[in-house]
């Protein structure tokens, strides 16, 4: 059974990026950009000194925040667009387990916790991106493709 420890040990990023809840809009979109991912982890800024996980900001956060406020959105904190629900994962939960959270929660990234300490971030992504690499690693040379046309055909 492959694992969350699993996945996180295969990806690339080993920082994992957060933001205070009382940061702005724009600033949690530009550290998504400058570190080139597609979420932050949210973390409180007063109970236990900034150091609870409390959500996960993510572009898509961004997009309905623009939508709903227009351009104000940029200087609202994002503890205003964090779900108040925290979905999160261990390092020994399968990846169907997260596979299911997400679905659930309609959520594309989890939090990781251990000993209720943030240890990662599990993105759909790198469910998928796992997924290929076994692809490649199991079919003949030239064939891996096919599998992509599978797993993309499998999402929609």
């Amino acid at each position: 059974m492959i694992t969350v420890d699993d996945i996180l040990r295969e990806k690339r990023h080993s920082r994992i990026i957060t933001v205070r809840m009382n940061e702005t809009v724009a600033t949690a979109a530009l550290i998504m950009k400058r570190e080139n991912i597609s979420s932050v982890v949210v973390k409180d800024v007063c109970r236990t000194e900034g150091n609870t996980v409390v959500g996960v900001f993510s572009e898509r956060d961004v997009t309905r925040a623009l939508v709903d406020f227009g351009a104000n959105a940029v200087a609202m904190p994002v503890a205003s667009f964090i779900k108040r629900t925290l979905t999160s994962c261990a390092l020994s939960d399968s990846i169907g387990t997260v596979l299911r959270l997400m679905n659930e929660h309609e959520v594309r990234h989890l939090p990781v916790l251990a000993e209720h300490g943030l240890v990662g971030v599990i993105s759909a992504t790198d469910l998928i991106r796992h997924y290929l690499h076994e692809e490649e690693a199991d079919v003949p040379s030239g064939h891996a493709a096919a599998g992509a046309g599978v797993v993309l055909s499998a999402l929609r």
